[in-house]
């Protein structure tokens, strides 16, 4: 953000002055989605953004930043886009800004800048301005739900009567619902995105909950106020201990004593499974926070090193989506509530192949719960499975990834994706699923057969 240390002064001058174990149940969604505290594709892969900030509204003809973006390692870019308090961007624009980032292969979060500051900065947009932008946007938006998040307004609230902030919000979530919006929504924090008042931290659910999709990610920007390991440490551990989905959205480097301690937000991201976004790619008023100068991938700073380079770097760190063809990582993986079934294999095949499934509910809150199935393979390889089981306690599935699944009265069947059916000797996959229950939700002891 080209006014982000003025604003990040005043905050710091300023400055001197329910608990949820689980985070709420996710719903079938059509492309990019919240599950438990991480973000998933549709096919049920966990997804880790790791990537850069990429000023477009003012640098529309440096288009050749997404290819340099995705060249340097980054698996995602953040796109700031203006509605009108600078050169609108139009639906074409925006149109062709997605198909960069596809033909790139980096998920894209699109986001409305017109809203920086907003109470303190007599220009900023409110949130349902932004809205109305996005709305003006929907026809080139819908269908891309794979590829894209919509960060509804950059930094929406500055330091002047933050606590607006948990109502204009919610009141934003529910307007894009109320007009079609499936996508991942992001939320940045109040206090010019650093939340040094916490009333991000204090209000999250209330925002979280405004969500009918339970598709919101909520975003932290980290700068000079979090200029110590012990701020942002805490920070995490509070947001941690709510089980709230978080992203840091933005951050800068300690350039000078007392601004933001990168490194620190760096490996604790890493270490938590945190999305870690950086500002910025170049083009900013103050080139200390430019990756390359000029938009020159020959002209790399020490910032760029900084944030690419290292165990925790984006290079190191990166995976690419797998929309574009990348690696699996791994399938919802909240902490199970409940120990988890020891496996049980099915009798030998005819053919040798084997295999074995456990069972864990990873979540749960009253009627609903979050579970998950682990699948590996015996001694010999295998190209497909099927796991059953059979509930107790008249618990039904309601939806599933990574896995077909379907049910018959009290017995529940999952047959692998078009994906993960094949496995090694020993190795395993997984899927997940949404269920209901009622008094008890016992776990039961799955079977799995291999082919």
């Amino acid at each position: 953000m080209r006014r982000v240390l003025v604003a990040l002064c005043a905050a710091l001058l300023a400055a001197a002055g329910a608990v949820i174990a689980l985070g709420s149940p996710a719903y079938a969604a059509t492309g990019l989605h919240v599950v438990g505290t991480d973000i998933y594709e549709a096919n049920g892969n966990k997804f880790v953004m790791r990537g850069v900030n990429h000023a477009h509204t003012w640098y529309t003809s440096q288009t050749s930043s997404f290819a340099n973006i995705k060249a340097a390692g980054a698996n995602t870019v953040r796109v700031v886009l203006s509605g009108g308090r600078w050169t609108a961007n139009s639906a074409s624009d925006v149109a062709n800004v997605i198909s960069m980032c596809k033909a790139n292969k980096l998920i894209c979060v699109l986001e409305d800048h017109d809203t920086t500051g907003y109470g303190e900065d007599s220009a900023a947009y409110t949130l349902d301005q932004a809205v109305n932008y996005w709305i003006s946007l929907k026809s080139v938006l819908a269908g891309q739900e794979d590829y894209i998040a919509i960060n509804i307004g950059n930094e929406p609230i500055g330091n002047t009567n933050p606590s607006q902030w948990t109502a204009a919000t919610t009141a934003a979530i529910k307007k894009m619902r109320d007009n079609g919006f499936q996508h991942l929504l992001m939320i940045d924090a109040p206090n010019w995105g650093q939340d040094w008042q916490q009333v991000m931290l204090a209000n999250g659910q209330a925002v979280l909950d405004a969500d009918a999709q339970h598709n919101t990610i909520l975003s932290i920007h980290m700068y000079a106020v979090y200029n110590q390991a012990s701020t942002i440490t805490s920070y995490l551990d509070t947001f941690k201990s709510k089980g709230w989905p978080l992203l840091i959205g933005e951050f800068g480097w300690q350039f000078a004593a007392g601004e933001v301690d990168d490194q620190t937000v760096i490996s604790e991201a890493v270490k938590r499974g945190l999305g870690y976004l950086g500002w910025s790619w170049s083009g900013n008023t103050d080139p200390v926070l430019d990756m390359v100068l000029s938009f020159d991938v020959n002209q790399k700073t020490t910032w760029y090193g900084r944030v690419f380079d290292g165990p925790n770097g984006i290079k190191a760190t990166a995976r690419e989506a797998t929309v574009f063809g990348g690696t699996s990582t791994s399938s919802p993986s909240v902490p199970p509530s409940s120990p988890s079934v020891p496996p049980s294999s099915s009798p030998s095949q005819p053919t040798g192949k084997t295999c074995s499934a456990t069972y864990a509910i990873t979540g749960q809150w009253p009627g609903g719960f979050q579970g998950e199935v682990k699948v590996t393979a015996g001694g010999s390889a295998i190209s497909g499975w099927t796991v059953t089981w059979t509930y107790a306690n008249g618990q039904t599935v309601a939806n599933a990834w990574s896995a077909t699944v379907t049910s018959s009265g009290a017995t529940v069947t999952a047959k692998n994706a078009g994906y993960n059916g094949s496995l090694a000797a020993k190795g395993s996959t997984s899927f997940g699923f949404l269920g209901s229950w009622t008094g008890t939700n016992s776990i039961p002891t799955p079977s799995c057969t291999a082919s």
